[in-house]
């Protein structure tokens, strides 16, 4: 009996052997790119490391450059601006440890531009420093070294040395000083009258001759900082006729200026003779915002106002408004109240609108501390 070969079982054996052939060339395959595989891995997780260490050491560098610059705008002494940028820096960890930022590589010196359309360059020394530079290093010469690599041996790299730079410049500022003449600004400053009458000239004692001073130190704090500030003086009441003279709810008593005697010459003007009048504090903002928007300004200097009232507003507009208005122009309001009757919570809402601080003062004292603590707080922004 012949026997006929089985075709089909044939066919099967011969795929089953070509899927036993392509199981094992899979597996070799596998074989061969696996290391290609892992050298991909260690790659893409070292650049994000790299990356992560640059972010970091750009933020602390930038802290220190900014805390030593806002030091050298307060104190206006070298060595505590160095401190300050050195622990600024020790505070932002890189590659999980606080930058070492030694004292040479902190640099101060002038930051200018050259036009109102130019870059800011940065010059080391000089007799009126205004900014501060910081290089931050993960280096071979640095204090903590250079960042090594999680998987870099896999690549023939075990370290990476980012290095960066930032520097901090105070900028000039555009001041307008908004100041309370109402009557209530010949009382103490605990309330309640005073000999002389309503109206006689100010009692050494008075609030308006608390504020006056205050004031004059505030100019000359501003005189002893190396930036150029312009300031302006403007003073609010409300509108009338009393003790036989005409006053108005608001004038600018001196335009915007780098000479301050103008606002000295007004101040003692108004110190002459009676304060009177409500309190229309929104009319002051208003014309410290004329002022600041005004053909005297200077294109980037910052815009700051500084509102001083003694008691409660009680005639014009919502003075919040007016502080809404201040901000839409790009202008900072500080507001400051002096007295038992001042209104806290109005005036702090006023100066948050617009990004600014408020400042109470118990006492004339406090005063006089406050103007000149505003006077001295320069603004200061990363340049480089």
């Amino acid at each position: 009996m012949l026997f006929l070969p089985n075709h089909r079982c044939e066919h099967t054996m011969r795929m089953n052997r070509k899927r036993r052939s392509r199981r094992g060339g899979m597996l070799v395959l596998i074989a061969i790119c696996m290391p290609v595989f892992l050298f991909m891995a260690a790659f893409a997780v070292d650049v994000a490391y790299m990356q992560l260490t640059r972010t970091e050491l750009r933020t602390a560098t930038d802290a220190a450059a900014r805390a030593g610059a806002k030091t050298l705008s307060l104190t206006q002494d070298d060595k505590a601006a160095r401190a300050a940028a050195r622990d600024a820096a020790l505070r932002n960890k890189v590659a999980g440890a606080g930058l070492i930022v030694r004292d040479g590589q902190i640099d101060l010196g002038i930051g200018a531009q050259a036009s109102d359309v130019s870059r800011f360059a940065f010059s080391p020394g000089g007799s009126t420093l205004n900014a501060v530079r910081v290089r931050g290093r993960r280096t071979n010469s640095s204090a903590a070294g250079p960042v090594g690599l999680l998987l870099g041996r896999v690549m023939g790299v075990t370290q990476f040395q980012p290095v960066s730079v930032a520097t901090s410049t105070q900028l000039d500022r555009d001041i307008c000083l908004v100041v309370d003449r109402s009557g209530s600004m010949m009382e103490s400053i605990n309330g309640g009258s005073l000999p002389g009458g309503a109206c006689s000239v100010p009692h050494p004692d008075s609030r308006w001759m608390a504020l006056n001073t205050a004031v004059l130190a505030f100019l000359d704090e501003l005189e002893a900082t190396h930036q150029q500030e312009k300031c302006a003086l403007v003073s609010y009441s409300s509108a009338g006729i009393g003790c036989g003279t005409s006053f108005t709810t608001s004038d600018v008593n001196a335009p915007l200026s780098l000479d301050y005697t103008l606002i000295r010459d007004e101040m003692a003007r108004l110190s002459s003779g009676p304060v009177q009048g409500r309190t229309a504090i929104s009319a002051g903002i208003d014309n410290g915002v004329n002022v600041l928007t005004g053909k005297d300004i200077r294109r980037y200097a910052v815009k700051t106002m500084v509102v001083m009232t003694d008691g409660l507003h009680n005639t014009g507009r919502e003075p919040i408004l007016s502080a809404r208005d201040a901000a839409k122009r790009g202008i900072t309001v500080n507001t400051v109240t002096f007295s038992v009757d001042a209104d806290l919570a109005r005036m702090k809402a006023v100066a948050e609108a617009t990004g600014g601080r408020h400042f109470h003062a118990p006492d004339a004292t406090a005063l006089e501390d406050i103007f000149r603590e505003i006077a001295a707080t320069l603004p200061v922004m990363l340049t480089e």
